[in-house]
């Protein structure tokens, strides 16, 4: 490409159940690569620039296992799903198992890593950072534990740490899907049934916990996309 695109485009999904937000993600995934792959017989001047995209949305509640999980790690039946009206879904990301659901803030960057940088490392340390940072605006104190991804609360002592945030990626030719879930004002009963991220003896928090008091989930989003973009050098795209 002559220049990389730095614009973004925010879509809002609201609360949506899991596989129809993973199809969203796989036809913008699919696009992009696409682009990238025809570029490959242009001559510079004439490639297309690869659009990036921000996924903000809620979830019913479901659980989803990552490449290197293992469902041993899912400690409820079958029948006990079902009969919570939870669903099950290995996926393509990388990690273990956790929980999606209602009042947790699911964000799904559908990004061209070219256009801003490549490396995978740097790009889930920036999205902790952008976490931290949004906590910091509710005066909530996060940070990260030293070999583990996510962002956590009582991070100075790994015994005491609670997960407040998790992360689970999948890239190819640089390009992402999946991302990050930060409980708000998720219900954290739905943890007890799985060993988080497939961490023994790790508790999970959510904003609400922390703070005594329901959050306003939009407000959160807002946070949280503002310092993603500022974080990543993003630009709003125009519509």
């Amino acid at each position: 490409m002559s220049c990389p695109n730095k614009q973004v485009t925010i879509r809002q999904l609201g609360c949506l159940a899991y596989s129809e937000a993973w199809s969203i993600q796989t036809s913008l995934f699919n696009e992009i690569v696409s682009i990238k792959l025809a570029n490959r017989k242009l001559d510079v001047w004439l490639q297309n620039l690869t659009p990036n995209y921000l996924l903000f949305c809620e979830h019913f509640p479901v659980y989803t296992l990552g490449r290197s999980g293992s469902k041993a790690h899912l400690l409820a039946s079958e029948a006990t799903l079902q009969a919570q009206g939870v669903a099950f879904y290995p996926t393509n990301r990388g990690g273990d198992i956790t929980y999606h659901g209602p009042g947790q803030l699911v964000v799904y960057p559908v990004l061209d890593l070219e256009n801003f940088f490549m490396d995978i490392h740097r790009y889930l340390r920036l999205l902790e950072e952008a976490v931290i940072a949004t906590l910091k605006d509710f005066n909530i104190l996060g940070g990260r534990v030293q070999g583990l991804t996510g962002v956590w609360l009582d991070h100075q002592d790994a015994q005491q740490a609670r997960k407040i945030c998790a992360l689970g990626i999948r890239t190819s030719r640089w390009v992402t899907m999946h991302g990050l879930a930060l409980n708000v004002n998720t219900d954290l009963q739905y943890f007890d049934h799985i060993v988080p991220c497939g961490i023994q003896d790790k508790k999970t928090t959510s904003m609400a916990v922390a703070l005594g008091v329901t959050q306003d989930f939009q407000v959160v989003a807002q946070s949280l996309g503002k310092h993603i973009m500022r974080l990543f050098g993003m630009q709003l795209a125009d519509y």
